[in-house]
């Protein structure tokens, strides 16, 4: 037993990381890292800035859904619709349905008008859509609700998706001469 710990002692000391290794391993993070950067630098010099007045198809879509869902939501609750009879916590449902109705709104506003504020706000609900689907999809009590959880999170994700990319070119900074008003 003896001669094999001191076996083990021996190995460690041999596989102990010298100064050239770690030299070897910093040159190929830098190697790594600059890889990295000229392909973050190839992507963004493919994207082509908004001309004034365009607005990417993921954010109009999104708008459109955004002022679909308040408009539903206020009908909903113009028909008598009683969340709390659904939810798990009570609450005042008029409340609930009219904050949740104007937050809908400014985020389609704002997606209207191609804000980056506007797309952020819009891929915030989206992401939380997304959990709160998934999280839900565990306790699904029925395939049609299961079914229907997996049609929302598909949705979601998917505009999520492409809205990624519209605000690569929302944020994008003006090129020289250009001018866009804000």
């Amino acid at each position: 037993m003896a001669s094999k710990r001191t076996s083990r002692k021996r190995r460690r000391k041999r596989r102990a990381p010298r100064e050239e290794d770690a030299a070897v391993r910093a040159d190929a993070i830098t190697r790594g890292y600059s890889r990295s950067r000229a392909k973050e630098e190839q992507a963004r010099a493919a994207l082509k800035p908004l001309r004034p007045g365009e607005r990417p198809t993921a954010v109009t879509v999104g708008a459109v859904a955004a002022t679909l869902l308040s408009i539903a939501n206020l009908v909903a609750l113009g028909f008598g619709y009683d969340a709390s009879e659904d939810a798990v916590s009570p609450g005042s449902d008029f409340t609930g349905s009219v904050i949740a109705a104007v937050i809908l709104a400014v985020v389609a506003y704002g997606m209207w008008k191609a804000r980056y504020w506007g797309v952020l706000g819009m891929q915030t609900l989206l992401a939380l859509t997304l959990v709160f689907a998934s999280l839900s999809l565990i306790t699904a009590q029925s395939l049609w609700a299961a079914l229907l959880l997996l049609i929302i999170i598909a949705a979601a994700g998917t505009l999520f998706w492409f809205l990624v990319k519209a605000m690569a070119r929302i944020q994008m900074p003006e090129r020289p001469g250009s001018q866009r008003t804000s």
